[in-house]
């Protein structure tokens, strides 16, 4: 008995990686040119109803900034688990961040979008300044942001 359960174990963990498998995705923000600090941008996944579900990304180090990424902090309680190891710099204005972050296959296509909150210290917030569905048709389309980013695009 004992061996036909380490043996099932042993299949189940050698199936399961097949499972769950992410692809790397390369996210890239052109922020506009304005007058003013680095910009704070928090990516994250929403699925199909908009409901947050997954931090990607944090550009901007000073934790007190971040409540102003109102509907990425909402969504992920600021939670230090949320961005573990998961943040950078902040972004100068009119400069490019370009970042590589693994999004699990199954999530493409399946109603996901990316979206981009962004801040500046003594400027204004824009929560959702640039969203994407996440699909393999929209991937290398550039999408236009409502604030601080001039442009965003995903590749797979």
């Amino acid at each position: 008995m004992k061996t036909i359960i380490a043996g099932t174990c042993l299949v189940g963990a050698l199936a399961l990686p097949g499972l769950v498998h992410a692809r790397p995705v390369v996210l890239t923000t052109q922020l506009q040119s304005y007058g003013g600090n680095g910009a704070y941008l928090a990516f994250y996944l929403t699925d199909a109803a908009g409901k947050y579900k997954k931090t990607l990304w944090v550009a901007g180090t000073k934790v007190k900034y971040y409540k102003h990424m109102s509907d990425w902090a909402r969504g992920s309680g600021l939670s230090p688990r949320e961005i573990d190891g998961l943040s950078g710099a902040s972004v100068g204005s009119g400069k490019t961040l370009k970042i590589t972050v693994d999004v699990a296959d199954t999530l493409i296509d399946s109603g996901y979008e990316i979206r981009v909150d962004s801040a500046v210290e003594d400027g204004r917030d824009n929560p959702a300044d640039a969203r994407a569905a996440l699909t393999k048709q929209g991937g290398g389309k550039p999408v236009k942001g409502r604030g601080y980013i001039k442009s965003f695009t995903y590749d797979l």
